[in-house]
């Protein structure tokens, strides 16, 4: 049995690196055709080109579809086996099908945990270096949350930016408003703020305070240095910022919003739970793969294949739904991460059930 234990894994995760490697490739060469002009015309080196732009690009592509080579990869082969009469044979030998998935189930745990640690803790670094070639190279990416940024830094305070500038750590159309039982006791609006990264301080420039209390008052300055609870972080767009934060680096965020007092943690929660829910969907499609195609049917693998990207996409769409009705409040955080993966595990018992004995 462990020969057989060792075929079936050396299949799945060969199938999977093959056709994974194989699509990488080929989105290589179309983005390098693409993208050449500009890497001539800023003058990107070799070695800027190939290390800070598609070694980094690669762990993200496979995570991104990682999913769908994980169902195609199980089928592709356990049909190919189906159709040789070679699952029949294992079964016949006294073999129970439970049994006979040992080695996709610990193929599939190596995977989650490779996907895991990809989505968690590589894929945020080096998206900030393939970001910050982007920048240089090919198209000027700011990171700035565009208009009407709105962040609440304590309980009763908030700060409105009009526009912020990353690079320059300038935020344009600044205002700090203060509230006690819903009554405003101070107003700041200044022109712009640019924040002092040594010291840790805004410098606001062309400013209007008003005070409310103990009696109303007027000041006017064309500069000061000021602290608050807010560094530009606070003032990113929130996916660019998902995207270069670690599972633990979230969860502080999260942490820090909540002594803020801030109501905006939701899309951060969702994103948390999210990321340790998505590698356990590669356990529950790999079961679901195998046992579909474990069977000879007419149509074989190209069925088998049809109906497993149904299957994958179905999944993917499953995962978006609950983000919205998280985000919309009709789901938990913990609930939109997982119900994806319970509803997809009963289908997988259904197909367990009725797979070859």
């Amino acid at each position: 049995m462990k020969k057989l234990d060792w075929y079936i894994f050396r299949k799945y995760i060969g199938t999977f690196f093959f056709a994974i490697s194989l699509l990488i490739l080929i989105v290589i060469v179309f983005d390098v055709s693409e993208n050449i002009d500009s890497f001539m015309k800023n003058q990107a080196t070799l070695k800027e080109v190939v290390f800070n732009y598609y070694i980094p690009f690669i762990p993200y592509f496979i995570n991104l579809f990682i999913y769908l080579f994980v169902f195609i990869s199980v089928i592709f082969f356990t049909s190919k086996m189906a159709g040789h009469t070679e699952v029949i044979a294992i079964l016949s030998s006294g073999i129970s099908f439970k049994r006979f998935l040992y080695p996709y189930v610990l193929a599939a745990s190596l995977l989650a945990l490779g996907s895991f640690y990809l989505g968690n803790f590589l894929i945020p670094k080096m998206d900030t270096i393939r970001r910050d070639f982007k920048d240089k190279y090919i198209e000027k990416l700011t990171k700035s949350s565009g208009s009407n940024i709105h962040v609440q830094i304590e309980k009763g305070t908030y700060v409105y930016v009009g526009n912020f500038d990353l690079k320059k750590k300038v935020a344009y159309k600044f205002s700090v408003e203060k509230f006690e039982d819903n009554d405003m006791k101070y107003k700041l609006v200044a022109d712009k703020a640019t924040y002092d990264t040594i010291n840790g301080t805004w410098n606001i420039n062309n400013y209007i305070e008003r005070y409310f209390y103990p009696e109303e008052s007027l000041k006017r300055g064309k500069s000061m240095d000021t602290t608050f609870r807010l560094v530009p972080r606070d003032l990113y767009n929130i996916k660019e910022e998902f995207e270069e934060m670690n599972l633990f680096e979230i969860h502080n965020h999260i942490k820090q919003l909540e002594l803020k007092g801030a109501d905006n943690t939701l899309p951060y929660e969702i994103e948390m739970h999210k990321r340790i829910a998505s590698p356990a969907a590669i356990l529950i499609l790999t079961v679901i793969g195998a046992a579909l195609s474990s069977r000879k049917v007419r149509g074989g693998m190209g069925l088998h294949l049809g109906i497993g990207i149904v299957i994958t996409f179905a999944y993917i769409l499953f995962m978006e739904f609950s983000r919205v009705f998280a985000l919309s409040g009709v789901f938990s955080p913990f609930i939109a991460a997982w119900l994806p993966n319970i509803i997809f595990s009963v289908i997988g018992i259904y197909f367990f059930i009725k797979a070859p004995k």
